[in-house]
């Protein structure tokens, strides 16, 4: 797998270097890490683009904490942001305030990782129960230390409750993982790949006892540098990044959770993969059910399901821009929010929206001019922002902000509780909730193989009229992971004892879309 960080080199001495280690299967960011140079650079230093089009960007009032910079960040079901200082065993838990508010949030230190778990780069997702499962890692040197190229096999859980993880071991004959994707397929099961073979798994979960299961016959190529995108159908789509490269176009592949087999898929209508380097970009699903899939050459697809077809998309507005790696998030508007760069790990980058047919370019977080889009990382927040870190390799300083977006949701995307007790004690556990569009009409977040953030899940959000402070009950138990479900789904909620007592109004909030209120009392 190709290695993607390079910092001591110039790009094109970067991709070079990708294209030779992945010839002996290396990985995904394939160079020495921080501090050991410059990232390549296109163009002169210029301040970040700031426009009257689309959302605003805030920092998080309170610096990071880490001590290397921030990496993946998961939104756990009781509101809270769990987020991984990279290349260490540390968490750091963002809280937002009693008014909700991400940008006035304070960290505070959560559970580390079992010894000798360093990860950079990993599979990562929010378990059905409320609990969080990762796995690999590209980088595993020492705490603080990225070293060379892992491609680990190692693995952990976390209970949010006891704020706590337990070591996960691999499966059998895996003796890599790597910078592998992952994905909770719509029958609650957590799938996992292997970046550097073809295989992929599926676990059951009991306590903290994990085992694996193959799946995934049929698969044309390794799963290095390819994502996951759910589909409304509960299929599993992916765009080939080690197999018909140079041809024009590239190839695609579905997962098929009935069969546990993977079929070929229809060919994009251009080259969405970078022949050098193999990265591509994430494929997002937006409300409409349509794919944007953007390249990792400067070439944009978009996927329809319905009739399994690729389609073109208008390339970035700049010359020469893609998404070698790099995060994208639907709205809750529909609009795709995505970071993208010139070339394969050059500087600078800048932000563009994506309404379905066209593209705006959106203002840039303060570190945009010295970035490349592989540094960044999005997840969807219960208040209908957009969380932004950047790891801060140099010469950047890390970043946490938030992007505040403008347009409003169809009103057929919003969740609809159905039913819930409409008197809730505090510190009462396994509440019944029950409604519909409790998944979303996507995953949320997105990145590819090195990361997943995805938020379809139910988040209860309970609001104290009389003082307007907000409270997040932890749910879990959650019916289906999938995407589009229609009918009623179920979950379950603990109210916290810090909750405020009297008169509320409970919501339910999906991929940062709120339904409606109803009334409870806490008692």
């Amino acid at each position: 797998m190709l290695s993607k960080r390079s910092l001591a080199a110039s790009a094109s001495s970067l991709v070079l270097v990708a294209a030779a280690a992945y010839s002996t299967c290396a990985s995904a960011h394939h160079f020495t890490l921080h501090p050991r140079g410059p990232l390549g650079r296109v163009g002169p230093v210029e301040a970040p683009y700031q426009t009257p089009a689309g959302g605003k960007w805030t920092n998080v009032k309170k610096a990071f904490p880490g001590s290397t910079g921030p990496d993946t960040a998961l939104l756990m079901t009781d509101g809270t942001v769990l987020m991984h200082s990279w290349c260490t065993s540390k968490w750091y838990r963002l809280t937002p305030d009693s008014k909700g508010s991400y940008v006035n949030g304070t960290w505070s230190q959560a559970g580390s990782l079992p010894s000798g778990y360093f990860p950079f780069f990993f599979a990562s997702e929010v378990l059905p129960d409320g609990r969080v499962m990762i796995n690999g890692g590209e980088y595993n040197s020492a705490d603080g230390d990225c070293g060379g190229g892992a491609w680990t096999n190692k693995g952990a859980l976390y209970d949010n409750v006891s704020d706590s993880w337990t070591a996960v071991s691999p499966p059998s004959g895996w003796s890599k993982i790597g910078d592998a994707q992952s994905v909770i397929l719509p029958s609650l099961k957590y799938m996992l790949a292997d970046c550097c073979t073809a295989g992929q798994v599926i676990a059951t979960i009991n306590g903290t006892t994990v085992k694996w299961k193959t799946t995934g016959t049929g698969k044309a190529d390794i799963n290095d540098e390819e994502g996951w995108t759910q589909l409304p159908n509960g299929k599993i789509i992916t765009v080939d990044a080690n197999k018909g490269l140079g041809q024009g176009f590239s190839l695609s592949e579905l997962y098929d959770p009935s069969t546990g087999t993977w079929t070929a898929g229809p060919n994009t209508t251009a080259n969405l993969v970078d022949t050098g380097s193999h990265e591509l970009g994430p494929g997002v699903l937006r409300p409409d059910g349509s794919v944007i899939w953007f390249g990792g050459a400067p070439n944009n697809n978009v996927y329809d399901y319905t009739s399994n077809t690729f389609s073109s998309a208008p390339a970035f507005p700049l010359n020469g821009y893609d998404v070698a790696d790099g995060p994208a998030a639907t709205l809750p508007s529909g609009n795709v929010l995505v970071e993208a760069s010139p070339g394969v790990f050059s500087a600078p980058a800048h932000f563009f929206e994506w309404d379905g047919s066209s593209f705006t370019q959106v203002s840039d977080p303060d570190d945009a001019p010295n970035d490349t889009s592989f540094q960044g990382r999005f997840l969807l927040l219960p208040s209908g922002e957009v969380l932004y870190s950047n790891d801060g390799q140099s010469p950047t300083k890390p970043i946490v902000a938030v992007y505040t977006p403008t347009g409003k949701p169809n009103g057929a995307w919003l969740p609809k509780v159905t039913s819930v007790p409409a008197s809730l004690a505090r510190g009462s556990t396994n509440n019944a909730i029950a409604g519909k569009n409790f998944n979303g009409f996507t995953q949320g977040a997105f990145y590819g193989d090195d990361a997943q953030e995805s938020t379809n899940f139910p988040i209860v959000k309970i609001k104290n009229k009389g003082t307007g402070d907000v409270c997040f009950g932890r749910s879990h138990d959650f019916s289906t992971m999938g995407v589009v479900t229609v009918g009623k789904t179920k979950a379950k909620f603990d109210v916290p004892s810090s909750c405020e007592k009297g008169a509320s109004t409970l919501t339910v909030v999906v991929n940062g879309i709120s339904s409606k209120g109803v009334d409870v009392t806490v008692n």
